[in-house]
């Protein structure tokens, strides 16, 4: 079943067009990295998705409601953290989720979920005005994460954080998942976006340029992905090149590099390779989100099958701020939950 469902969303200020005719559908149980450089339409189409800004044109649904009829229904069941959100002046890390609960009306315990995020109890007595960035942002996903959402809205979520912080995200993100909410996650880490999502979407001027899971976006591309392997000596690499979705081979002194635009050409190269000389280590180096985001927010290619403006959903299937890139209706510490 659909968390989201977007078809033909086109948003205008004034003369400005900020989104153009988008659809896309997240389902539930997925996670969906939300990509495209600044002023691409992505803020605008979160502050849509929360019901903060009414659309132009096009329907919006989020977990079967129609947002524009009914937003504070789905705030309700949508989980928050905006890149820009501001504490309330003297009040506790552990008084900012009691009040999302009470707000929200869960039995949430907030110690339990202050603790899940990884912030200690001393500190979740201490004001969050006094708070370090990476406290901040923890006890900020905590709020986000009362009354176990259907739909999680991460805007930036490793903000601040020191490694272990950005790995507890990752694993509070499958975890959630995994229960079966949706998670729409949006980072300018784009390496973060690359572990922790099941798909990403591109948006460039307003428009979605590829739906996909990064490996299909690889393959639509043809980046692939390079296999160097260290031999005892260097063979005739000719058979090598006949491989088929084999783009390129070279040699450097002992070491044969073999570029692949398809997952099955590695296995059948390094197959062929070891035939003809003593393969003593192999690496795989694979063309990693920033460059696929590069390519489509640069080379703008045409759409693959299932891609932009199809609805493309499901699993094999978090990149500005919800307040960051285009004109807001949102403000952090109003209509969080």
């Amino acid at each position: 079943m659909s968390a989201v469902d977007i078809d033909g969303l086109t948003k205008r200020y004034g003369d400005v067009t900020a989104v153009s005719e988008l659809s896309l559908s997240v389902d539930r149980g997925e996670v969906f990295g939300f990509l495209g450089p600044n002023g691409a339409g992505k803020s605008t189409t979160i502050n849509i998705l929360l019901g903060f800004l009414d659309p132009t044109a096009g329907e919006v649904s989020v977990l079967g409601t129609d947002v524009t009829r009914d937003p504070q229904s789905v705030k309700a069941r949508v989980g928050l953290l905006p890149e820009a959100f501001e504490p309330v002046p003297n009040l506790t890390g552990r008084e900012h989720v009691a009040a999302a609960v009470e707000t929200k009306g869960s039995d949430d315990d907030p110690d339990a979920l202050l603790d899940r995020v990884g912030l200690a109890p001393e500190d979740a007595s201490r004001p969050a005005d006094d708070y370090s960035t990476g406290m901040f942002q923890r006890m900020a996903l905590a709020v986000a994460l009362v009354g176990e959402p259907d739909l999680l809205v991460l805007d930036e979520p490793s903000a601040g954080l020191d490694p272990n912080g950005v790995r507890l995200v990752r694993e509070i993100v499958r975890e959630e998942a995994d229960r079966g909410a949706a998670v729409f996650f949006s980072s300018h880490v784009l390496d973060e976006v690359e572990r922790v999502s099941d798909r990403v979407g591109i948006l460039q001027d307003g428009e979605l340029t590829a739906v996909n899971s990064v490996e299909n976006l690889r393959d639509d591309l043809g980046m692939g992905s390079v296999v160097s392997a260290t031999v005892d000596a260097v063979p005739d690499l000719d058979p090598i090149r006949a491989v088929d979705a084999v783009t390129d081979v070279s040699a450097d002194g002992s070491t044969v590099r073999v570029a692949c635009a398809a997952p099955g050409a590695k296995m059948a190269a390094l197959r062929r390779l070891d035939d003809r000389a003593t393969v003593a280590d192999v690496t795989i180096e694979e063309s990693s989100l920033e460059d696929l985001f590069e390519a489509y927010t640069t080379d703008r290619p045409e759409a693959g099958d299932g891609d932009a403006g199809d609805g493309a959903t499901g699993p094999g299937a978090g990149a500005e701020s919800a307040t960051g890139d285009e004109p807001s209706a949102a403000t952090a510490g109003g209509d969080r939950t």
